[in-house]
């Protein structure tokens, strides 16, 4: 559960935001979030739908000053979802299962917004 990911080149990267209700108990926000990803890894992991490997991050408050390149530094409460697939059609598929659907519905009801996009791997690598 709390090991490290390798990522083969080539996967398909599907990156997650979801802004935080206010007043929600950060820890139905886990609970939720648990379910769910677990839900993912043992029902579409590898040969059974696709997916790779994830990774579940929650906002910090920190803003870059030297990554930034616009002057706002404003940022809701928020989680990052990222996981890694085979394809992003075996992404879909997964998340139009009637499975994963109920489960993100749950976290659904703690958010006033979620958007996840797709990208392609370009490169990767590690220091030598």
């Amino acid at each position: 559960m709390f090991s490290p990911v390798s990522i083969p080149f080539g996967a398909k990267m599907l990156f997650n935001t979801a802004t935080i209700k206010p007043g929600v108990d950060f820890a139905d926000v886990e609970l939720a979030l648990a379910e769910m990803c677990n839900v993912v890894k043992d029902t579409y992991g590898g040969d059974k739908g696709g997916f790779i490997a994830g990774q579940v991050f929650e906002f910090s408050g920190f803003v870059s000053d030297e990554g930034s390149l616009s002057d706002s530094r404003a940022a809701e409460k928020h989680i990052a979802i990222v996981t890694y697939w085979r394809s992003f059609e075996e992404h879909e598929k997964s998340h139009a299962d009637t499975v994963f659907r109920e489960k993100f519905a749950a976290l659904g009801k703690l958010c006033v917004d979620s958007k996840e996009l797709g990208y392609n791997m370009l490169w990767q690598g590690e220091p030598e």
